[in-house]
């Protein structure tokens, strides 16, 4: 469990060898989802702490609650899947040598920062989303070299395929969100 624990360090503290060490450990793929898990599971509380006391409806507070749940999940399943897209065929160097396992063990790590957003409700309400805006930014730029060093890229590079795959996900969501229901 040590391990998990320096790994987590390293990977909130942006250390690139951290990262190198994730991609070549396949067996890291299980660490990974239980960061993201954590994650889901700190966000979900945050929200349930934050919105419990500004929300008297108990159904949108459950919905509110699934869906802040499933966020991390679905950015890291989505991201991860589009970054590998984007960085193994558009911005792909001589150098790129991945496989989607890689890029998945290495942006799983990247949520490590995510477990401080059940620290969302901290009192005020301009310090809990303070915090929660500044966790996201932290795992954006943990995403950025995650992906950087699971394709071998350069930092420009990394972001490209960042910003590429944030924004398929987006168009992605936003399409399946507003779909008529078949029913």
């Amino acid at each position: 469990m040590s391990d998990l624990f320096r790994r987590m360090r390293g990977a909130a503290a942006l250390h690139a060898d951290t990262y190198e060490e994730v991609e070549a450990d396949r067996t890291s793929i299980a660490q990974a989802g239980a960061i993201v898990a954590a994650a889901s599971l700190s966000n979900a509380l945050g929200t349930v702490v934050a919105l419990g006391r500004l929300e008297p409806d108990g159904g949108r507070l459950v919905f509110q609650t699934i869906l802040s749940a499933l966020l991390p999940l679905v950015i890291w399943l989505g991201g991860s899947m589009f970054s590998y897209m984007a960085g193994a065929t558009f911005f792909r160097v001589s150098e790129t040598e991945t496989d989607f396992a890689e890029v998945m063990r290495t942006t799983g790590f990247a949520f490590t920062p995510g477990l401080l957003l059940g620290f969302a409700a901290t009192p005020p309400l301009a310090l809990g989303i303070s915090i929660v805006w500044i966790v996201r930014l932290w795992i954006l730029l943990a995403a950025v070299v995650a992906i950087r060093q699971a394709l071998d890229f350069t930092t420009l590079r990394a972001v490209g395929s960042f910003g590429s795959a944030a924004l398929l996900l987006w168009l992605l969501l936003w399409g399946l969100a507003a779909a008529p229901l078949p029913f």
